[in-house]
């Protein structure tokens, strides 16, 4: 697996910059993986980053936005708002997380 460094943090990617080791991860990381895609991380971010980070640990897969929705109490609307364009992959992608199935 190739390895990138973000912001002095080496870690190990796929070929679409995904994280491969999910214990490379952590908060400060998260802010820059947001800052890679244009997003400044609030605490309404950081919720359900947090929930995505849960799901995936309890069902070893990456949560649909629906899933992330529900689980999260965050309405659809607002995890387009908050993660726009591509809500479901740009929220693994800060989250350190495969790309959920699905996705282009």
């Amino acid at each position: 697996m190739p390895v990138t460094t973000l912001d002095g943090h080496q870690v190990h990617v796929d070929a679409e910059g995904f994280l491969t080791d999910l214990s490379e991860w952590d908060d400060e990381l998260a802010t820059v993986l947001a800052t890679q895609i244009g997003l400044t991380l609030t605490e309404e971010h950081r919720a359900v980053l947090r929930f995505l980070r849960d799901d995936f640990a309890q069902r070893g897969e990456t949560a649909t936005l629906r899933r992330a929705s529900a689980g999260s109490g965050v309405p659809v609307k607002d995890l387009f708002r908050l993660f726009p364009q591509k809500p479901a992959k740009k929220m693994a992608y800060v989250a350190g997380l495969p790309k959920p199935v699905g996705c282009v």
